[in-house]
């Protein structure tokens, strides 16, 4: 499907829709509960509906109602048929981890994309845990476990990759024989999403130690809760983009101000390009501003490499970003794929290996200009922001918004975006 942009008059407010990752989190820890917990205001959407089918499919008993999932957990076992896991890189590599706990054999696949993203690094560390795990020769998916082999000990893994690694392990380490030690070789990146996991673990009952260099989690008990999940940064940052081309301004009610969600930056992101963005109430509110230069480093909130990279190239000067190895890995190679949307617009746009730097004062197309969203929903809602600033900028694949946020265009719409579609 392609989206068709004009340039829009931008202004309004819209809700953030809720988290995927603790969406996630919450139903991961649900299932590992013996009891029933409650999963306020979900967010559901592609990853979070492979994330209740994997989980149904060893045990867990889900029940969808409207604005809250109750979901029976404990007492899993191994499925009998492969356990797909769409597109959804947190659910694979979360239970990964959390089936080296349960009695059997499991085999994790993914769609075309995830199969082809990086498990490697777990799998080494859960084998050091004594975990019988295997994943194909080139370190990604099928990933193959041999259920009740968690026997604990220490594991030593790198912090400067995946932070889904850290806490797929922190997830299944209260499940161990003993007792496990997380050593950490590297500093993180995208802690935020550690602290998250670990938040939540607390919620459900487990205790988890932080110690200078990793973590230490005792063998414990999971146990059921009811938890509302908070508003997604990540899927909010391309509204407060767009708010920063608006003159009357955009309002993004139900995010956490204090929330430990690593893309919660994008507010000094924008601050940093001399855009006008304030906590108001329950969110932020957005104001043109005349976007100047940045030098950022994006290796704690590596997802907002799209937006960004998208509002740069609307000001004035130089935009330089670093710390964005990690994105050639996630379900495009955002790097490439930015680079390729933005070269079609005349941008003038320098790559290497872990940066990338965007000359501003873009020019508006005279004709319609297709960008190719590489079927990463990402690319496809950053490259929404410049067609609001531009128009004439078609998004092909365009419904790949549905892997995090199904009402994407729906609620671009509500804030003045204009956008039509052919399939």
């Amino acid at each position: 499907m392609k989206a068709i942009i004009s340039k829009s008059v931008i202004r309004g407010s819209v809700t953030a829709p809720p988290s995927k990752s603790l969406t996630i989190r919450a139903l991961i820890c649900a299932a590992l509960s013996d009891g029933v917990s409650e999963i306020i205001n979900p967010l559901i959407c592609d990853d979070t509906n492979a994330a209740a089918t994997v989980l149904e499919k060893v045990g867990a008993k889900i029940v969808k109602g409207d604005g809250i999932w109750k979901v029976t957990g404990g007492n899993l076992h191994a499925a009998q048929n492969d356990l797909y896991c769409g597109e959804s890189a947190a659910t694979l590599r979360f239970m990964t981890a959390i089936c080296s706990a349960i009695p059997g054999r499991h085999r994790l696949v993914g769609g075309p994309s995830l199969n082809q993203r990086p498990v490697g690094t777990l799998v080494d560390a859960l084998r050091q845990l004594g975990v019988k795990v295997s994943a194909s020769p080139s370190g990604t998916p099928p990933v193959v476990v041999e259920g009740g082999t968690l026997r604990g000990g220490r594991t030593v893994i790198p912090g400067n990759e995946s932070s889904q690694f850290i806490s797929a392990l922190l997830l299944a380490s209260p499940l161990a024989q003993q007792q496990v030690d997380i050593a950490n070789t590297t500093p993180f990146k995208s802690g935020g999403y550690i602290l998250l996991t670990m938040q939540y673990l607390g919620n459900f009952g487990v205790i988890t130690k932080k110690v200078k260099d990793g973590f230490i989690i005792q063998p414990q008990k999971y146990t059921p809760t009811s938890i509302k999940i908070e508003g997604d940064w990540s899927s909010a940052s391309y509204f407060l983009a767009l708010g920063a081309l608006s003159e009357a301004g955009v309002t993004i009610h139900n995010l956490n101000p204090r929330s430990f969600q690593g893309d919660r930056a994008i507010v000094d992101l924008l601050h940093s390009f001399d855009v006008k963005a304030e906590y108001t109430g329950d969110g932020v509110s957005v104001s043109y501003g005349r976007i100047g230069h940045l030098l950022a480093d994006l290796s704690n909130c590596i997802d907002l490499l799209p937006t960004v990279a998208a509002l740069a190239p609307l000001g004035y000067e130089p935009t330089i970003l670093m710390g964005i190895g990690a994105a050639r890995f996630k379900e495009s190679n955002r790097v490439a794929a930015l680079s390729d949307g933005l070269k079609k617009l005349g941008v003038t746009v320098f790559e290497s290996e872990d940066g990338l730097d965007i000359v501003g004062n873009i020019i508006a197309p005279q004709k319609p200009v297709t960008i190719d969203s590489f079927n990463d929903h990402r690319i496809a809602m950053a490259f929404s922001i410049l067609g609001a600033a531009l128009g004439n900028i078609v998004i092909d694949g365009a419904e790949c918004v549905a892997k995090t946020f199904p009402t994407y265009w729906d609620e671009f719409r509500k804030i003045g975006g204009e956008v039509k579609f052919d399939e």
